[in-house]
C-alpha cells in the first residue's frame, strides 16, 4: 500500500521568487503609512502647543529663516539627485547610480549638519526643549524628522556598499526603490515643517 504522506504533494508552494517584490513594497507602504500617522500626531501637537511660549522666546525670535531656507534647498535638491540616481539605475549604469547616490548622501549629511547647528545654538541660548511647550513640540517634530533623515543617510550608505559589491541586481534595485519612496516622503514632510513651523512661526 503506497505511503500517502510521502506521495502527497503540498497544496501551496511558497518560494522566495514568488511575490517577494510585491510583498516588500506593500510592507514598505504600510510602514510609510504608520510614519504618516506619527508625523500627523507631531504636527497636531505643535498646532496645539506652538503658541504656548510661557514667557520664553517666540518663533520670530529664535528662527533664522535664511539658514532654514538653505537647509530646505539642500533637502529638495537631494530629492532631485536621488531621482537622477534612479534613472541611472534603470539605464543599468552602476557607476552613474553610485555617483548620484553619493551626491544625495552629501546633501543629506549637509542638511543634518545645519539642523544640529541650529539645535545647538538654541540650547546654548537657553531655548532648549524644556524651556516652553512651544520649544518642546518644536524639538519633537523637527528632531524626529532629522532622525529620519539620519537613518536615510545611513541606509543610503549601506545600499551604496551593496551596489558597489553586488551590482544592480534585482534585490538592490528593489531596495533602492524603497529608499526612494522614503526619501521623497521626508521631503514632503519637510515642506510641511518649513511652512507650518518656520514660515508661520515668524508671524506675529
Amino acid at each position: 500500500m503506497p505511503d500517502l504522506a510521502a506521495t502527497a504533494e503540498p497544496r501551496f508552494h511558497i518560494t522566495e521568487a514568488m511575490h517577494a517584490p510585491d510583498s516588500t513594497l506593500l510592507g514598505f507602504w504600510v510602514y510609510l503609512m504608520s510614519d504618516c500617522l506619527l508625523f500627523a500626531a507631531l504636527f497636531a501637537c505643535y498646532g496645539v502647543l506652538g503658541r504656548h511660549y510661557d514667557g520664553g522666546p517666540t518663533g520670530a525670535q529664535v528662527f533664522e529663516l535664511p539658514t532654514v531656507a538653505i537647509n530646505t534647498a539642500l533637502l529638495l535638491l537631494s530629492s532631485i539627485t536621488y531621482g537622477v540616481a534612479v534613472l541611472r539605475m534603470q539605464a543599468g549604469s552602476r557607476a552613474g547610480t553610485l555617483a548620484w547616490l553619493a551626491c544625495t548622501a552629501l546633501l543629506g549629511a549637509g542638511f543634518i549638519g545645519i539642523e544640529l547647528r541650529e539645535f545647538s545654538r538654541l540650547i546654548a541660548d537657553g531655548a532648549g526643549p524644556g524651556r516652553s511647550a512651544f520649544l518642546s513640540s518644536f524639538f519633537a517634530l523637527v528632531g524626529t524628522h532629522g532622525l529620519h533623515v539620519t537613518f536615510g543617510v545611513v541606509w543610503l550608505a549601506t545600499l551604496m556598499a551593496q551596489v558597489g559589491r553586488h551590482g544592480l541586481i534585482e534585490a538592490n534595485r528593489r531596495r533602492l526603490m524603497c529608499l526612494s519612496l522614503f526619501w521623497h516622503f521626508l521631503d514632503v514632510v519637510w515642506v510641511g515643517v518649513f511652512t507650518f513651523v518656520y514660515l508661520i512661526g515668524v508671524l506675529p
